[in-house]
């Protein structure tokens, strides 16, 4: 390992954010070698695997609402709605950011939907059997702007 390469990975276990600064001026100046390349790689990736969560977590925080909207109509809170609209906003934000996400929604939906009936069943105090076993919503449906059960 070089010096430059060792100094990097010690402020990278130090100093993140001066680490992320340090490489940003690495590739604007065109210094390839001097890249702490292990540790970029695993940032990039994680960065990979946040996307794909806020994804999933935000649809199954939609779905929870959803739920609650649909099985508890005399119940119906105020905040409901707005948590619902946030959470399509920030999907469609990441979405749009990341245009090869796209197809990530549909591919999570049942796992999303699962958590979000056991979610729905603590805080209503519904029995899980009284919630559909699969999601009753597509997923162009659930994430459509304005669109209740």
């Amino acid at each position: 390992m070089s010096q430059v390469s060792r100094k990097s990975t010690n402020l990278y276990d130090s100093d993140f954010n001066a680490w992320l600064e340090e490489q940003a001026a690495h590739v604007r100046a065109g210094r390839a070698g001097r890249l702490d390349l292990v540790n970029l790689a695993e940032e990039l990736e994680g960065l990979n695997r946040s996307q794909r969560h806020e994804i999933e977590n935000r649809l199954r925080v939609l779905l929870l609402h959803l739920l609650k909207y649909q099985m508890q109509p005399e119940l119906r809170a105020r905040g409901w709605l707005p948590t619902i609209a946030e959470q399509r906003d920030q999907i469609a934000i990441v979405l749009r950011d990341s245009p090869s996400l796209r197809g990530y929604p549909r591919s999570v939906l049942t796992d999303a939907y699962a958590r979000a009936v056991r979610m729905a069943s603590i805080e209503t105090g519904l029995p899980v059997s009284d919630f559909s076993p699969a999601c009753p919503w597509a997923i162009e449906r659930a994430l459509e702007e304005g669109g209740l059960p």
